[in-house]
C-alpha cells in the first residue's frame, strides 16, 4: 500500500502544474514490466506529503432540505395520519408463530373475504356446475 502511494506521490511531483491532461491514459501500462519500481519513503520529499491529521467539515444539511419534498405537506400528514389508525387496528393473531405481515394481513382480510364468498360463491358455483354440465351433454 505505502508502495502505491508512494508511487503516486512521484508520478504528481514530477507532473507539470496544468499537465494532467497529457500525462499517461488513465487503466495503467499495458505490460507490467513498464510500471515503474517504488520510490522508497526516504525518496519522497516530506513537503510534497499532504498530512491528513484534521478533520473535514461535514456537509451542512441545508444543502439536502433545499430539495423539494415529493409529497406536499398536507399529503404526507394525511397519510401519516391513516398509517396511524391502521396500527391502532392491528389485530394480534391467535395462531402463535404468525406475527408476520402475511400473517397480520390475513387475519384481518378474513371478515371481508368471508363477505365476498357469502355474496358471489354461489353464482360462481351455478355458473361452473351449468357450463361443465354443458360440456358433458354436449350443448343440449
Amino acid at each position: 500500500m505505502e508502495e502505491i502511494l508512494a508511487s503516486i506521490k512521484r508520478i504528481i511531483a514530477d507532473d507539470e502544474p496544468g499537465a494532467a491532461g497529457r500525462g499517461r491514459p488513465l487503466g495503467g501500462a499495458s505490460d507490467p514490466r513498464d510500471v515503474p519500481a517504488a520510490v522508497p519513503l526516504d525518496a519522497v520529499p516530506h513537503e510534497d506529503v499532504l498530512e491528513l491529521n484534521e478533520p473535514m467539515a461535514e456537509a451542512p444539511l441545508a444543502a439536502a432540505s433545499a430539495v423539494d419534498p415529493i409529497l406536499s405537506d398536507r399529503v404526507a400528514e394525511a397519510s401519516r395520519e391513516k398509517l396511524e389508525i391502521l396500527s391502532r387496528l392491528v389485530i394480534k393473531p391467535q395462531v402463535p408463530g404468525s406475527d408476520t405481515l402475511e400473517g397480520l394481513v390475513r387475519e384481518m382480510l378474513k371478515p371481508m373475504l368471508r363477505d365476498w364468498l357469502d355474496q358471489n360463491l354461489p353464482e360462481i358455483v351455478e355458473a361452473i356446475v351449468a357450463r361443465e354440465i354443458a360440456r358433458i351433454t354436449g350443448g343440449r
